[in-house]
């Protein structure tokens, strides 16, 4: 005789396991970039690109409210006469990215102290979840502000940082919906294996 019982199935035995914020961010950008044929890593990959963005936004931002005025709108009248004057190029390390090479603005009487990368500064770590988070839509823009305000803590404004997440929601908004290429090239390539023995016929 047989028993009628019948055994759970493992996915009605126990619940769906729960992502983390930034598990479910990075399951989103891997998405995203599978759906994309890009690289989420890498050289050219995507996470890379959205770390530099991130940076170089944030560090221009930090700029204008240096120097106290948007590039190229300073006010004739004003006292005083710093003004941009170009940028350098530097690499900082990030956990998640890799080396990811950036250009940090610079002011003419080289008084700019950056926080996000502070000078001689080459890793970095709290930005990372900011740009999962961010790029995969896993943020809010108030979360956003409330993320860069406990990177910076006291030494930014928070004009500043609300004009960073601005900046920054706004190129993730253009880059999600920017225009794609009607083709997309892939080249796949595999080669088999085969065991051949020659004989040699002696005459």
């Amino acid at each position: 005789m047989t028993s009628g019982a019948v055994t759970p199935r493992k996915s009605d035995a126990e619940p769906a396991r729960q992502l983390s914020p930034e598990q479910a961010a990075a399951a989103a950008m891997v998405a995203e970039a599978r759906q994309r044929g890009l690289e989420l890593t890498g050289p050219n990959g995507l996470l890379k690109l959205f770390t530099k963005n991130v940076l170089e936004t944030a560090l221009n931002e930090e700029m204008t409210e240096h120097l106290g005025h948007e590039k190229n709108r300073a006010e004739v009248d004003r006292e005083s006469t710093n003004i941009r004057n170009g940028t350098r190029s530097k690499t900082v390390i990030s956990d998640a990215a890799g080396e990811v090479r950036i250009e940090v603005p610079r002011d003419r009487e080289s008084t700019f102290e950056p926080q996000i990368v502070k000078k001689r500064q080459r890793r970095i770590g709290d930005v990372d979840e900011i740009v999962l988070s961010l790029y995969a839509k896993g943020l809010t823009t108030g979360e956003i502000s409330a993320h860069f305000a406990d990177i910076y803590g006291a030494s930014v404004s928070k004009e500043t940082i609300s004009r960073i997440t601005d900046k920054v929601v706004a190129e993730m908004e253009e880059w999600a919906h920017r225009p794609l290429d009607a083709v997309y090239a892939a080249i796949f390539i595999d080669a088999i294996v085969v065991k051949v023995r020659v004989l040699a016929l002696i005459l």
